[in-house]
């Protein structure tokens, strides 16, 4: 057999109609006799065949079959096309198909003989010479084959040189198989690689006149050709490890970082859940880390130093608490108290003497164009600045919010929202009106409206005290003067705050007495922060503590709480008006009765 090295032939074999049935049956036999002394195989001789009249057809390509019987099997089942004689277009059909890398060819730089064997019996009906050149300059080495009624010329025209070594013409097809033995020792020449010493590393791949050296797989030939060097598969970076990759004879493999495990896709690495082993005896929580675990206190807790016991931290001195009075530790947490008199704020760390008074608090803000959208948004913050001071609930501090322009819009009642979260969002989601300014309209729909039980309003009974805090900044567009008394004769306290253009003259028209206490005034919008202050130490009265307690004036703590509280009201009625000297007078009288009957009682 040939085993001077591997090649790539391909057999190109006539089927024109003028070849007979018998005669391609002795075609079949000659090709079948060549590949019985071929060594063939993927690293050995590879073999194609294709046919061609007027067409080309691939019977198998180099890369189909590596084995003797598999090509036989495929021989004999080829049907003649018995057509025209077109070998031009199969030898086109050779050089740009069946010795191309796609259909099996091995690379040029492997420099492995690419040999095509035409068999014809006829003269071509096309051009062969131009493409046979083409061809033979691809690096084919053409085989020219005539039986019987060929042309000689036209196989000349195909053959490479040598010719005398590479045009063959047999007289009859009985004799082509004969020829075939004789044609198997030009396919077979010294195997160099027994010839000579090669130096190949690894091993060594005879060609006809010369020899080169191939690597083991998982190792790459280097510049001298000779020696090899194991590839790193994890140089290029494509190998997708998520910790360590490790190179093996050309192929790789992912490892992980201590603590760690591969995980089913073999890349990525999963951390070892030390904890779910069950012999981490912490008393709260276990935490995995890469090399083993630790244990870890619920919030409020702090870790024993066995590493393991959890006991409750003092967080009143572990933690920036901001307790404004005082702070209580509890298990695991803290709270914060105010001193007696005072309550503690919706922030749960400050104290405020306003959140001990109950009120029902309406603000009427003035949306009216000259006030402008930027200006509104002030005027927003500084209502919600005014919630802030108030201990708002059901029971406690009720908040509702009026705007006005050319109408007169409740954006929510005083029962709408329970708590100051609510209202402050509330507020931030008014809508600006524009338009004009009807404050005397704002005033009457307060009265009327706002301060209802509808919408709110706790009854006059329960001595809940009734706010109204008017917000304008310029003229009132209609009278206010009729429905600012009214509300101040309903009940109601009366606050007006003026900003930049507000009248003066209106704004003491709408504040309760003593005027000075009820009225503010800021040149601008900006600057409205001192509002508030003022606002605060006014809005929180003592007596809004919620409904009237009811005691027997037998009791003697009644009767002085009565003295006190009476002597108050006195004092106040004296600085307001000296026309209530006679229910002064009456009064006192009253007084020295009830301290006569407590003397005689004791």
């Amino acid at each position: 057999k040939c085993r001077t090295g591997p090649l790539d032939i391909v057999f190109v074999i006539d089927s024109s109609r003028s070849v007979r049935p018998f005669e391609f049956e002795t075609m079949r036999r000659f090709m079948m006799d060549i590949i019985s002394n071929l060594d063939v195989g993927p690293n050995a001789t590879r073999v194609g065949v294709i046919q061609y009249s007027s067409q080309v057809q691939n019977i198998f390509s180099l890369k189909t079959f590596f084995t003797r019987a598999d090509m036989e099997r495929a021989i004999n089942s080829i049907i003649p096309l018995a057509q025209g004689t077109m070998t031009g277009l199969a030898i086109q059909y050779a050089m740009n198909v069946a010795f191309s890398t796609q259909e099996g060819a091995r690379p040029l730089h492997k420099r492995i003989p690419r040999i095509a064997i035409i068999v014809t019996d006829g003269r071509p009906q096309d051009r062969v010479t131009e493409v046979a050149t083409q061809a033979r300059n691809a690096g084919i080495e053409i085989y020219a084959v005539g039986i019987q009624r060929a042309d000689m010329s036209s196989l000349r025209a195909m053959a490479s040189p040598p010719l005398e070594e590479h045009v063959f013409l047999v007289e009859s097809f009985e004799l082509i198989q004969q020829f075939a033995k004789q044609f198997q020792d030009k396919l077979c020449g010294v195997d160099m690689c027994m010839e000579q010493e090669h130096g190949c590393q690894h091993s060594c791949v005879s060609t006809p006149g010369s020899f080169y050296c191939e690597c083991n797989p998982g190792y790459r030939l280097n510049v001298d050709g000779k020696t090899c060097s194991p590839i790193d598969a994890c140089a290029d970076g494509r190998h997708g490890c998520q910790h360590h990759c490790v190179s093996v004879r050309g192929s790789y493999s992912c490892r992980c970082r201590p603590g760690y495990y591969l995980s089913h896709n073999k890349r990525s690495c999963t951390m070892i859940d030390y904890c779910s082993f069950g012999n981490h005896s912490c008393q709260h929580e276990c935490v995995s880390i890469p090399n083993g675990h630790y244990c870890r206190c619920r919030s409020g807790f702090t870790l024993q130093p066995d590493g393991k016991s959890c006991r409750a931290t003092d967080l009143c001195n572990g933690v920036d608490h901001g307790c404004e009075f005082k702070c209580v530790s509890t298990e695991g947490s803290y709270h914060c108290m105010c001193p007696e008199g005072q309550q503690l704020q919706a922030d749960g760390k400050t104290c405020s003497k306003c959140g001990a008074g109950h009120i029902d608090l309406v603000m009427v803000i003035d949306g009216s164009k000259s006030v402008r959208p930027q200006n509104f948004e002030l005027v927003k913050q500084f209502v919600n600045r005014i919630v802030d001071l108030l201990e708002v609930s059901p029971h406690g501090t009720r908040v509702g919010l009026v705007q006005y322009s050319s109408r007169v819009r409740t954006e929510f009642p005083l029962n709408k929202y329970h708590s100051a979260d609510e209202i402050k969002k509330a507020v931030m989601d008014v809508e600006y009106m524009e338009k004009g300014t009807m404050t005397g309209l704002a005033l009457k729909h307060m009265v009327e409206h706002s301060f209802s039980e509808l919408e709110g309003a706790r009854p006059l009974s329960h001595n809940i005290p009734r706010i109204g805090l008017v917000f304008t900044d310029g003229r009132s567009q209609d009278d206010i003067s009729e429905w600012a008394r009214r509300a101040k004769e309903s009940g109601i306290v009366m606050f007006a705050v003026g900003v930049g253009k507000a009248v003066e003259e209106e704004l003491r028209a709408i504040a309760s007495e003593p005027v000075e206490q009820h009225f503010s005034y800021s040149a601008d919008f900006t600057t409205m922060t001192h509002l508030v202050e003022n606002f605060s130490l006014n809005i929180c009265p003592e007596e809004g503590k919620g409904e009237t307690e009811i005691r027997s004036p037998c009791e003697c703590e009644a009767l002085v709480q009565f003295q006190t509280n009476t002597v108050a009201i006195l004092q106040s009625l004296t600085e307001k008006n000296i026309l209530w000297a006679r229910s002064l007078a009456q009064m006192t009288a009253r007084l020295e009765e009830l301290e006569k009957q407590i003397a005689n009682k004791k």
